[in-house]
């Protein structure tokens, strides 16, 4: 399995040694020996750790799982693989909140990427809780212990750094408010992005602008969505 980043060896070193993170390791390789079809990639798993460091973060976006269907499968909470057509409609929902047009190739035939790396680069943080998943099967690795390790991230992210913005959409991630010390970060929260649920909260939300005024007040630099 792809080796934890860097940048997150010293604050991650404890919880490799857990038995619960041997268990995730020997989940997957047993997993990997009857066939089944696992997103992402053994090499990607720690992607979104590699590509945002820890020395640089400034705002972190939470979510559940990655996306369990061939070809929209990512490492990245919420993005989607470079030149994908069909997209999931929160993703949808999200470029809408932001008022972003569809990107059209040069023939005008369809998305060129809504690959949000692009984000990652800007030091923003975004971290599936559970970091794999099984092909066809939303939150199928719900109970292996991942969420253990990611909640220990969330909870030295707050700890050791200051001035950071979680945006926390739905339920499932405003559910980690408490490994959060909001006296020294900003916390947004809306509605799903979802089309049952944005609506109600994440349309009108202006999360991305508020992320943006408070960066702007901490004299932090602020991120091009």
């Amino acid at each position: 399995m792809q080796k934890i980043p860097e940048s997150y060896k010293q604050i991650l070193s404890e919880e490799t040694k857990k038995e619960y993170y041997k268990e995730i390791i020997s989940f997957l390789e047993s997993e990997k020996k009857e066939w089944k079809i696992i997103y992402p990639e053994e090499k990607n798993i720690f992607n979104a750790l590699e590509l945002t460091t820890f020395e640089d973060i400034r705002v972190v976006i939470l979510w559940q799982d990655p996306y369990h269907w061939k070809n929209q499968a990512h490492w990245l909470a919420f993005s989607v693989p470079e030149n994908q057509i069909k997209l999931p409609p929160s993703l949808k929902n999200i470029f809408k909140e932001l008022n972003k047009t569809p990107l059209l190739n040069k023939e005008g035939l369809g998305v060129v990427s809504w690959n949000l790396e692009k984000w990652s680069k800007q030091w923003v943080l975004l971290l599936n809780t559970i970091l794999t998943v099984e092909e066809s099967k939303p939150a199928s690795h719900s109970k292996i212990g991942w969420e253990k390790f990611t909640d220990n991230i969330i909870k030295t992210i707050s700890e050791k750094k200051e001035n950071i913005v979680f945006l926390l959409w739905w339920n499932y991630a405003i559910s980690k408010e408490k490994l959060i010390n909001n006296s020294k970060h900003k916390i947004i929260q809306t509605s799903h992005p979802s089309p049952l649920w944005a609506w109600r909260w994440f349309l009108w939300s202006k999360c991305f602008s508020e992320t943006n005024d408070y960066l702007n007040k901490k004299w932090i630099k602020e991120v091009k969505w």
